[in-house]
């Protein structure tokens, strides 16, 4: 009898060892042992850890592709000007920034304010967007530069202009547009000067009456030696391709220290 239970009771003790082996067995995906410690990671931050280092792994290659994309635009900046293209209302569509003339007359009743423009020394203010009717028919938006707000949202910038005859000069460019779209704005009514958050072409056309605007450009940034404009300093949107690649090191070398961590807290003494 004696017998009979110390069998039954190692027949017990094995159970419970067996039930201890697979609960163990389960804690770990794999278990690898070098020397005196083992690397032995756990199921779930094994997990955890993949899903950020993806996430990091691919912010660093945005952050290259943008600075890629920004050093092309740095150079299609500098080639604008190799030379100057004559525009009216036939001309096809022309490459961003590149350096064009036109002759026509600016109307100074219909302009558009762009809101929330801000310097690189942090002032606030617009963008002064005024039609321009071209000779021989066609309409083209010209950016005349930079006005700081004024003492109150209620006080508009004097932002007058003649309507004589004149030829322009100028880069191709595209309107200001936001980082991110919120819902859908209204659409744009007068009094002019009209105030907008960044607007867009067929807003602009449909406050000014839908007129034929030329296709070569949606809008001309005006050159600094040009009469009747205000501050331009002009350059390509957006952070330098030297600051996008400290980005992508930084996502990266977070990733790497990820991997550091994840191996040295799964790692154990045995």
């Amino acid at each position: 009898m004696v017998q009979g239970f110390a069998k039954a009771e190692d027949n017990q003790r094995q159970d419970h060892n067996h039930h201890v082996f697979e609960f163990h067995s389960t804690q770990y995906i794999v278990a690898i042992t070098l020397g005196s410690r083992s690397f032995a990671p756990r199921p779930f931050t094994t997990l955890v850890t993949v899903a950020l280092l993806v996430l990091l792994i691919s912010l660093g290659r945005w952050q290259l592709r943008r600075a890629d994309e920004q050093q092309h635009s740095l150079d299609a900046f500098a080639a604008g000007t190799d030379s100057s293209l004559t525009l009216d209302g036939g001309t096809p569509p022309l490459p961003r920034y590149q350096h064009v003339q036109a002759s026509g007359r600016y109307d100074a009743a219909r302009q558009v304010l762009i809101d929330n423009m801000v310097t690189r020394e942090g002032r606030v203010g617009y963008f002064v967007i005024t039609p321009f009717a071209l000779t021989g028919g066609g309409w083209l938006l010209v950016n005349r530069g930079w006005v700081p707000q004024g003492a109150s949202r209620a006080a508009r910038p004097d932002i007058t202009v003649t309507g004589n005859l004149r030829t322009v000069h100028g880069r191709v460019d595209h309107l200001p547009s936001p980082g991110i779209h919120m819902g859908h704005p209204a659409p744009l009514a007068p009094p002019f000067p009209v105030v907008a958050a960044f607007p867009s072409l067929p807003e602009i056309r449909a406050l000014l009456g839908a007129p034929t605007m030329a296709p070569a450009a949606e809008l001309l940034l005006l050159d600094p030696a040009d009469a009747d404009g205000y501050r331009r300093i002009w350059s390509p949107p957006g952070f330098p391709p030297m600051r996008h690649l400290g980005y992508a090191l930084q996502w990266f070398g977070l990733a790497a220290a990820l991997a550091v961590i994840y191996v040295v807290t799964n790692t154990r003494r045995v």
